[in-house]
């Protein structure tokens, strides 16, 4: 099974209580115990939280939202972002309090249900395309019936299906640069007509990334110990692309996107044997440079996993005053040296975003 067939399977198991203030009924209702698709939002679960819920509700109009440790959760965000930037140490089952009554619209935009996210979902696809391609008139240009088709399949988690509509879009920006092949590594050959910098390298696209950073003050060491993140206002939400740039016998890495999007964080030194064989290459001697943690199957198909045959890269932090504890994606904590193109094309969300959690831990300097 390929990585995003994992990634479109991904589901995170929910234990969802009711608010006290919604109970009318002794006892009150149990939790309910759900799974919820990662790519999936999660306004799109009410259909199966309120049958269970609703023989405890007061009456009155429904405003469903959701929180965790009392954090209203913004409904536009997909779940399984949502849990990798709240989580930092998961915690399966999810524990979660759904609300029925009460909005807390100074803090979440409203919410009329299924067509509220569908119009989100849409919006960013828009916005994605503007982006790769310089105009949405793909997406704006849908047909009712392909535009109702995509959502589906995204409803539904059906890759094919959002695959044979998704084509249509012409979005895909990025060729993967290295394929392991059996026992070999073997570099794709690539053209483009892209313009080429004075430094040789080539602009291959803009990918569209959004990225959550939480910056921790805090002392801590272990994950587990991370302080919680009680407030919205201690979330850096940065929405901006990434320029890819190719430079011949090198492959751009997610540490050279992430520096690109922190710049004021990473700075990076590089490590690279400039005279690696072409029978090194071939004898497979340069390790995979994904993590372990990629949910893979290390014995799938050759199409299945990415090669490492590209420019080592060691993170360091300016002026040491910030400390990276975890960068996740689609639950995944990919090492900084695996190619970017692996990950746009596997881990990227339905609306052709590249949703991005990191953590930093804020280093102090020493009094003198």
């Amino acid at each position: 099974m390929e990585a995003r067939e994992h990634v479109w399977k991904g589901a995170i198991p929910l234990h969802i209580h009711l608010h006290e203030s919604d109970v009318t009924t002794l006892p009150p209702p149990p939790p309910l115990l759900i799974l919820a698709p990662r790519i999936g939002y999660l306004p799109l679960l009410i259909p199966q939280v309120k049958p269970h819920f609703g023989g405890a509700l007061p009456p009155g109009v429904d405003t469903v939202w959701f929180d965790y440790n009392g954090l209203p959760l913004k409904w536009f965000i997909p779940t399984g972002v949502l849990f990798d930037l709240l989580c930092p140490e998961p915690k399966r089952p999810w524990n979660l309090t759904v609300h029925f009554r009460g909005y807390p619209s100074n803090v979440l935009i409203p919410c009329e249900g299924e067509d509220s996210v569908k119009w989100s979902f849409i919006n960013s696809l828009k916005e994605a395309a503007y982006i790769i391609n310089g105009n949405c008139k793909n997406v704006m240009n849908m047909s009712q019936s392909d535009q109702s088709e995509l959502w589906q399949s995204v409803m539904n988690g059906d890759l094919e299906a959002y695959r044979q509509v998704s084509l249509k879009l012409k979005l895909d920006v990025l060729e993967d640069d290295y394929i392991v092949k059996k026992n070999s590594i073997s570099l794709r050959s690539k053209e483009s007509s892209a313009d080429t910098d004075m430094a040789g390298q080539t602009k291959t696209g803009k990918i569209p990334v959004r990225l959550y950073v939480f910056r921790a003050t805090e002392d801590f060491d272990e994950l587990e110990e991370a302080p919680e993140i009680d407030s919205w206002d201690k979330i850096s939400y940065i929405n901006r692309p990434v320029e890819v740039f190719k430079e011949e016998g090198k492959c751009f890495t997610l540490g050279d996107a992430v520096k690109a999007l922190l710049p004021e964080i990473f700075t990076y030194k590089s490590f690279i044997n400039e005279d690696v064989s072409k029978t090194e290459v071939e004898d497979g001697k340069n390790s995979p440079c994904f993590s372990q943690e990629d949910n893979q199957d290390a014995s799938g198909s050759p199409e299945e996993r990415t090669g490492k045959n590209c420019e080592a890269v060691e993170p360091h932090f300016l002026s040491n005053t910030a400390e990276l504890k975890l960068l996740r994606i689609q639950g995944i904590e990919p090492q900084l040296e695996i190619p970017f193109s692996w990950v746009v094309n596997n881990l990227m969300h339905p609306e052709h975003f590249l949703h991005i959690c990191v953590f930093l831990k804020v280093v102090h300097a020493n009094p003198q």
